[in-house]
C-alpha cells in the first residue's frame, strides 16, 4: 500500500426504476464515510442524461486508510446489496493527482 493521497472513481449502473431508493441507500453510507478519519471527500453523482447512471467521487489520504474504509461494516453491507441494485459490477478506478489548479 502507499500513503499518497489516492481518488477513487466508481461508474454505477442502477437498474431503471431504483434509482430513487439506491440514492437513499447511499445517503447513509456518504454520512458514515464522511465521519471516518482520512475522507476527504466522498460524492455521489447522478447523470443529467441517463438517471440510472451514477458516478462516486472520492478522496482519501492515503490507499492504506481506503484500504480500513473499504473493512467497515457499512461499505461490505453495501457491497453484498449491489446485485439488487446494479446493472453490472461497479466500474472502479483509482487516480493519482498529477497536477492542480491552485
Amino acid at each position: 500500500m502507499s500513503n499518497q493521497q489516492v481518488t477513487v472513481t466508481a461508474r454505477l449502473k442502477v437498474k431503471p426504476g431504483l434509482e430513487n431508493e439506491f440514492k437513499q441507500e447511499f445517503q447513509a453510507v456518504i454520512a458514515l464515510t464522511l465521519k471516518e478519519e482520512g475522507c476527504i471527500n466522498y460524492d455521489l453523482h447522478q447523470s443529467v442524461e441517463d438517471p440510472s447512471l451514477f458516478l462516486l467521487h472520492e478522496n482519501w489520504v492515503s490507499q492504506d486508510i481506503l484500504a480500513q474504509h473499504l473493512e467497515q461494516p457499512y461499505i461490505k453491507g453495501l457491497g453484498e446489496k449491489a446485485g439488487r441494485f446494479l446493472v453490472d459490477p461497479p466500474d472502479v478506478r483509482l487516480w493519482q493527482q498529477i497536477a492542480n489548479n491552485s
